[in-house]
């Protein structure tokens, strides 16, 4: 039987720390947050069972582990970069390719893409899933939607939507917010415990998942409650999937940012036409 890797994702958050000696730089680097880049660093570290690093008060240290991991993984994330353009072909200036996370494909603009092939039929469209930085790199897309801050989004990027987070919930679960079960987006720089210092008292999460579109898709199948951003609950809501489970609300630390390929007719539509959508 095949041994099972730990995910990419894992060694590329390694990989990015080993160059740069600090969590925050690779956050910069890879579009994550310093959190989410630590998080998956001590993942791997717990899976293969070794310290990785050292971690000091002004940054880290590799530990003799670490250095001999390093370009072994290094290594490995350049061929795969090499293979990925081998097998990526220049897409037609007809095909505009929109790289954003999975959670905005499927709850943002899917429910709605018919809407804009009907306005625009001549632009055919494929959604491509970009979490990465590299990511977005190698997609070759006319619009990309990204989840970070504004700084991590880049010059040109536009914000999309609000950044306020919201308790969502399916409507068959009952019970008050305080006692329901809560579901965690883990990764994010806001949680339920900024909304117990702003709001008020929840119990502690007893579910976590790497994305607001999951939790989310959690909510909706009666789980517990989930703090997501609003971009995201618009179909939800509209559709009956979820209600609100409080009135209050937080600001989020990250939001979603839309930039376009101003040379492509196409990709400027795309970003007017969702722009407006989530507004």
């Amino acid at each position: 039987m095949a041994k099972s890797l730990p995910p990419l994702t894992w060694f590329r958050s390694f990989e990015a720390a080993a160059r740069h000696l600090s969590f925050t730089a690779a956050a910069d680097e890879i579009g994550l947050t310093q959190s989410a880049v630590s998080q998956q660093v001590k993942a791997l570290e717990t899976r293969l069972r070794v310290p990785l690093f050292k971690r000091l008060p002004r940054g880290l240290a590799l530990t003799d582990d670490g250095r001999r991991l390093l370009p072994q993984v290094s290594t490995s994330l350049d061929g795969l970069a090499a293979a990925a353009d081998l097998v990526a072909a220049e897409p037609g200036r007809d095909l505009l390719t929109v790289a954003t996370s999975v959670s905005v494909a499927q709850w943002v603009i899917a429910p709605h893409l018919a809407e804009f092939q009907a306005l625009h039929p001549g632009v055919r469209v494929r959604l491509s899933s970009a979490i990465w930085a590299d990511d977005f790199h190698t997609s070759r897309a006319g619009v990309e939607i990204r989840f970070g801050s504004a700084k991590q989004a880049g010059d040109g990027a536009s914000r999309l939507g609000s950044d306020r987070l919201i308790a969502l919930r399916a409507p068959r679960l009952e019970g008050s917010l305080e006692d329901a079960p809560l579901i965690e987006a883990v990764g994010t720089s806001s949680g339920w415990q900024a909304w117990r210092d702003q709001v008020g008292p929840v119990e502690m999460p007893s579910l976590f998942t790497d994305t607001y579109g999951m939790a989310l898709q959690m909510a909706v199948h009666g789980l517990g409650v989930a703090l997501v951003s609003e971009v995201l609950a618009g179909h939800a809501l509209d559709a009956g999937l979820v209600e609100r489970a409080h009135p209050g609300e937080i600001s989020g630390a990250e939001g979603y940012f839309i930039s376009a390929d101003e040379a492509r007719p196409g990709a400027l539509a795309f970003r007017k036409w969702l722009i407006g959508l989530v507004e």
